[in-house]
């Protein structure tokens, strides 16, 4: 018959154990002291590409840093991040709704590439702004895969022309593969389960916007 280990016994393996780890992370940490200006998309068929991004656009925000955000599709629907930058933290955050709605709300292809084009040149100048700490261009990888926007040019523009040390974030589905390869860090969120094809539940209030 095995022992059953003491509890005694169990804290001191588990403390054991977690001192390893923290002297491997730390001797990890140590190597890694570089900062700069940040390439990041998300991308994927699953909910929270822009949700994520918003969410470091408020953490620039608490932390006093001037950001900016650009919308490339959607339209002038109001949405909570909105109205709350807009109300609330103007003054740090620029906050420019460029599209009209999704392309087959449009039915219009020249003027989605229009306003897919007016809107890159004003997230170029935001972008171009040593002032601004981070860049969020949300839903640019959708104007991307239509073809409203050049991939080779937004890639050589980012790579080429962003300040060191801005961060520029770019959401949306099917995020093409050249930059992807450009980024510097790359999420893909998955589509496990979602309400709206399980249960018929449309979007709503505070989940999605």
């Amino acid at each position: 018959m095995t022992d059953t280990p003491s509890r005694p016994d169990e804290l001191a393996r588990h403390s054991a154990k977690m001192a390893k780890k923290k002297a491997a992370r730390d001797k990890i940490m140590a190597t890694k002291s570089g900062e700069k200006g940040l390439i990041i998309v998300h991308t994927g068929k699953g909910k929270g590409k822009s949700t994520a991004a918003f969410g470091m656009i408020f953490r620039c925000i608490a932390h006093g840093f001037p950001c900016a955000v650009v919308q490339f599709i959607k339209g002038g629907m109001e949405t909570g991040e909105r109205n709350l930058i807009t109300t609330r933290f103007s003054d740090l955050c620029q906050f420019h709704t460029m599209g009209e709605g999704f392309t087959w709300e449009t039915q219009d292809k020249a003027r989605d590439i229009e306003m897919a084009q007016a809107a890159w040149e004003k997230a170029k100048g935001l972008i171009l702004d040593p002032r601004n700490r981070m860049v969020l261009l949300d839903e640019v990888n959708i104007a991307l895969r239509y073809d409203y926007l050049d991939t080779a040019e937004v890639v050589a523009f980012l790579k080429d022309h962003k300040p060191a040390m801005t961060h520029v974030v770019l959401t949306g589905r099917n995020a093409p593969e050249a930059l992807s390869e450009a980024a510097d860090l790359v999420t893909e969120m998955e589509l496990v389960k979602h309400p709206f094809r399980e249960q018929g539940i449309k979007a709503q209030i505070g989940v999605e916007w």
